[in-house]
């Protein structure tokens, strides 16, 4: 009997356990996308088509612009409502709703902003047309959400159900742009701040130089090397001992996030005389996918109708980059001045004011509660005077202006590039657009290429003080004030070598890169490098040669770094040395002059300089870091290569820290530390490739809450080519978020690829789909392939 008995209950939890897998199966089978059928909507003009290819790319076909609004919204949402879900709450803080605790303080820096207000405010101002158009956009995403068979897994996941798309959500991810591209500005400013009081003028002029060989400006050749004379003696903070122990690089990681393409070659040097755009945003990659494709086949503004394809993001009616048949368009981050860090004074005599530029004021104090999941709501006060909202940091107080704050800094202008004919129109259209300032380049039908700014613009002074240093209380500059005329926006049209090309470094050198300002350009090796690619495809190319430069891997930057290595590894620092050894013969013998998976050469030379960085920069990292999370010395200045480079090449001997008897021994210290950082755990030198450092750690954010999902939530861990310096940019879990190449008008021949598929759900056939694509970097089609579902809307 008792073993009968066992049996049944070993039997039953046999079948319970089936039974909860088949539960948990049927749970997440409910939260996929309904691909096909009809479906009656209410408040639609016509019916509306969604017709995706065997990529789930869809094709949305409507009557009515409204109407294929709604549609979007539908497939966003059941494609991606939890990125969505993220998206808005990252601006708002509001993660801690979802994660708890863990989130709390990402929420506590966001919530100073109070971008829900600013949203909400922003709502209530927008022309009716553009509001009934986001009303019907959110429609779409509710009854998407709704039609769902279970809620999205992830929500399972976190144990709650998901909050219904509200108007103002669909600004908030505008504003979580501002965050991933401008946010950084904060920690800048306060380490540029910091070296100002920590070095004379001489030492700044020298650490900070403006430009470098490496820029390649749109409106002149690249300049010439910076020519600011070392002074004698180095500031104390230089070269400080720092610990050695374990030798992890970590510092290298930062340029894993600088990043993003753009370019267009006009049509007296493309095959089929219309111009050719290229765009490769660079960001954070997650699963799934910052953009989500699609084509829109919408009543066009001039009669009949227009074909719009490219990236949407989900959250937002628009394609964000993309062709309309006419016009092309893409986008890079601009990296301008568009942050002011104003201190604010306080005395006990004027309790409840504070002190500005302009005087005294009385700051508004707001109370912001945060819902934090498993515990007790949070509370915290946001004061906000006529600058901005006073944060803390080292000990005082600061506001932040930042043109993120504005009203118009945020509006659904960018749909209007839909409706373009030409680049004069875009380059109209760009300074109405409300997002943060990106470079646009352009490219028409007719051949005509062009550049500006789209987005906000803060208006300066026209004798500005240095901005780029926080202001004092006690001074007389408040900043930036009011934003920029949109008849004072910087542009260029159809320059003489028929290319234009940007990638995050200083755009202008003339009269009128003052407009931008500098907040934190790239260094530029990668806009150069592109450029330079770009003319080597001759008088006539096409779009592949165009799409070729994005895959550009080769190690120009980083390969006088090698040299340098080269050099100080002779015989006599190889004596008794046998990694040195080893290193020397890598460095000659592995070295393919790219940042190909198998060279161990490309790592190590990379290292090398970043071991410098280390080893110079590193004291004053420590103070910096107390200050905010984003202040270091590489956000102070990208150009430190070229400071560091013009140091080893001159060798001056009030720079030469204590701790070493000469510049050889500094370097050779910096070899030994990248051997230690490359050969950790007693691993060979020769196995140490650039693969394996940069091998992709891509995944859901939820695979990092539940480990034994991973397996299902990330993408192979392949091993990619290309690096930060170069139009090739990878990093393990940062790079080329798609890759897209058109001509306007001829976008059968248009070509993209991107590193994740349509759909978030990882039982979707559209997870990963394209994914091998995007490694190898082969170029697909742009336009959506054969209709394999068909989903119709009726009114």
């Amino acid at each position: 009997m008792v073993k009968l008995w066992l049996k049944r209950i070993v039997l039953g939890l046999l079948a319970l356990l089936l039974l909860a897998v088949l539960g948990l199966w049927f749970f997440l089978r409910g939260s996929l996308a309904q691909l096909d059928g009809k479906i009656t909507a209410a408040g639609l003009s016509g019916s509306v088509t969604v017709a995706r290819d065997d990529h789930g790319i869809p094709s949305i076909t409507g009557s009515h612009r409204n109407d294929v609004a709604y549609a979007t919204g539908f497939v966003h949402a059941q494609d991606r409502f939890f990125q969505m879900d993220l998206l808005r709450r990252m601006p708002a803080g509001e993660l801690s709703e979802l994660f708890g605790e863990k989130a709390l303080e990402t929420d506590r820096i966001h919530r100073l902003h109070r971008f829900r207000a600013r949203a909400q405010q922003a709502i209530q101002a927008m022309p009716a047309d553009e509001r009934k158009l986001l009303e019907r956009y959110t429609a779409g995403v509710n009854d998407g959400l709704n039609a769902l068979g279970s809620r999205p897994f992830e929500y399972g996941l976190v144990g709650l159900r998901p909050r219904a798309w509200a108007l103002e959500d669909s600004f908030l991810v505008a504003w979580a742009m501002y965050i991933d591209l401008q946010v950084t500005g904060i920690g800048r400013e306060l380490a540029r701040g910091w070296l100002k009081e920590h070095a004379s003028q001489e030492q700044l002029a020298f650490l900070l130089p403006e430009t470098s060989q490496w820029d390649a400006p749109l409106d002149a050749a690249s300049p010439a090397a910076p020519d600011a004379p070392i002074p004698a003696r180095a500031p104390d903070w230089w070269g400080k001992e720092i610990a050695k122990e374990p030798a992890t690089l970590a510092s290298a990681a930062f340029v894993d996030g600088v990043g993003s393409n753009n370019w267009a070659v006009a049509g007296k040097r493309s095959r089929n005389g219309g111009a050719i755009v290229s765009d490769d945003m660079h960001l954070g990659i997650k699963l799934p996918s910052t953009w989500y494709r699609v084509l829109l086949q919408v009543p066009s503004a001039h009669g009949g109708t227009r074909r719009i394809v490219g990236v949407s993001i989900p959250g937002v009616p628009a394609v964000v980059a993309g062709s309309n048949g006419h016009v092309a368009w893409g986008f890079t981050n601009s990296y301008g001045d568009y942050i002011d860090l104003v201190e604010v004074g306080e005395v006990k005599d004027r309790p409840g004011q504070v002190k500005l530029p302009g005087g005294w004021e009385k700051p508004v104090t707001h109370e912001e509660t945060i819902l934090v999941k498993g515990q007790a709501a949070v509370s915290m006060k946001v004061r906000e005077t006529s600058l901005g909202p006073i944060m803390q940091s080292g000990g005082r107080d600061y506001a932040v202006h930042w043109v993120a704050h504005d009203p118009k800094a945020v509006n659904l202008a960018l749909r209007h590039m839909e409706d373009v004919d030409s680049v004069k129109d875009a380059l109209a259209l760009a300074p109405k657009v409300g997002m943060p300032a990106q470079n646009l380049v352009v490219g028409d039908s007719n051949g005509d290429i062009g550049w500006t700014i789209s987005g906000p613009l803060p208006q300066r002074p026209a004798t500005p003080a240095d901005a780029s240093y926080p202001l004092s209380a006690n001074g007389s500059t408040r900043g930036w004030q009011g934003l920029l005329p949109a008849a004072a926006y910087p542009s260029v049209r159809n320059p003489a070598d028929g290319q234009l090309v940007t990638a995050n470094s200083r755009q202008l050198l003339g009269a009128e890169a003052a407009k931008l300002g500098d907040g934190g350009f790239d260094l530029g090796a990668r806009a150069k490098q592109a450029r330079d690619g770009l003319a080597a495809l001759g008088e006539k190319t096409d779009e592949q040669g165009v799409y070729s430069v994005m895959l550009d891997d080769r190690a120009l930057f980083i390969s006088p770094w090698r040299d340098r290595a080269l050099a100080v590894l002779d015989a006599e620092a190889l004596q008794g040395k046998p990694q040195r050894a080893e290193l020397a013969r890598l460095l000659k013998d592995n070295w393919n002059g790219r940042a190909s998976v198998d060279s161990v050469a490309y790592r190590a030379s990379r290292a090398f300089m970043w071991s410098l960085y280390e080893l110079l920069y590193g004291g004053a990292n420590v103070e910096l870091a107390k200050l905010n999370k984003d202040a270091n010395m590489r956000a102070a200045s990208s150009r430190w290569p070229v400071v560091l480079g013009r140091l080893l090449d001159e060798q001056p001997a009030g720079w030469l820290p204590h701790a070493y008897a000469s510049w050889k021994a500094l370097q050779l210290a910096a070899l030994d530390r990248t051997i230690e950082h490359l050969a950790k755990d007693g691993k060979p030198l020769a196995s140490a490739t650039w693969g394996v450092r940069n091998t992709a750690a891509i995944a859901h954010p939820i695979a990092g809450a539940v480990p034994m999902l991973k397996k299902w939530l990330s993408v192979p861990p392949d091993q990619l080519p290309g690096d930060s310096n170069m139009p090739r940019v990878a990093g393990p879990a940062f790079g080329q978020s798609e890759r897209m190449t058109v001509t306007p008008g001829r976008e059968e021949q248009g070509l993209f690829n991107m590193p994740g598929g349509q759909s978030g759900h990882p039982l979707s056939p559209f997870f990963l789909a394209g994914h091998s694509d995007w490694v190898a970097g082969k170029a697909t089609p742009l336009l959506p392939g054969t209709a394999t579902h068909t989903l119709t809307f009726v009114k």
